[in-house]
């Protein structure tokens, strides 16, 4: 299959850039809230053209220590039976790539190659832990790619994200307005390496803090 050149993609976030705020830090940027790391952003800083609220196959799980939240980092395995809440942002090629290289500690301002993601669903760029460019089909026309892991969910030990990471992605999740607090609870509470450390109550604590943190910011 030859793919046609590629333009725009939409850069499907399931991990802290489900937070457009977040996400804004490496597209135009600076530091995000919270953060003492500083992003030199992308060569393209203009916001995404859209951000929209998807679904995909597979499962969201935390492991190896961010440096930042401490605790697990989110991760995601296309070949585990399940659903994951993400947010797809429409940006340009280029500036999927410069977040990326960003993802990886790396300076921006080399354009991947993302047809081979495009073509064959998946794609190693090296053996980093977000050099795994993964192709979750199409929106308008349009691929949805991502980055993750070059391993699987069943090849690596669990670890439990921090309260202020889970948080972080509950405030994501609900900021792009499809799901309910409820849901968003509960989809957090039963992603491997939360299920099982952190209660479902103590999960919905966080979910709530988040809908009430997201509510003082629009007044």
């Amino acid at each position: 299959m030859v793919v046609p050149r590629i333009e725009e993609v939409w850069y499907v976030s399931y991990g802290s850039n489900t937070h457009l705020g977040r996400l804004m830090a490496y597209v135009g940027g600076g530091r995000a809230a919270g953060s003492s790391r500083h992003h030199p952003g992308c060569r393209d800083p203009r916001p995404p053209r859209e951000s929209r609220a998807v679904e995909l196959a597979g499962a969201v799980y935390f492991a190896t220590e961010s440096l930042l939240w401490t605790g697990g980092r989110a991760f995601y395995d296309p070949d585990v039976p399940g659903r994951v809440y993400a947010r797809a942002h429409l940006v340009t090629a280029g500036q999927f790539s410069d977040i990326a290289a960003q993802e990886m500690y790396r300076a921006p301002g080399t354009d991947l190659d993302l047809a081979a993601a495009v073509r064959d669903g998946r794609t190693a760029l090296g053996e980093g832990r977000y050099e795994t460019l993964v192709c979750a089909g199409h929106l308008d026309g349009l691929p949805l790619l991502t980055f993750t892991a070059p391993w699987s969910l069943a090849d690596v030990p669990l670890n439990p994200p921090s309260a202020a990471y889970l948080s972080h992605l509950a405030a994501g999740l609900l900021e792009a307005g499809a799901w309910d607090e409820d849901a968003v609870a509960a989809y957090l509470a039963g992603c491997p390496g939360v299920a099982g450390h952190w209660p479902p109550e103590r999960v919905a604590d966080f979910t709530a803090a988040a809908r009430s943190g997201l509510s003082r910011r629009s007044r």
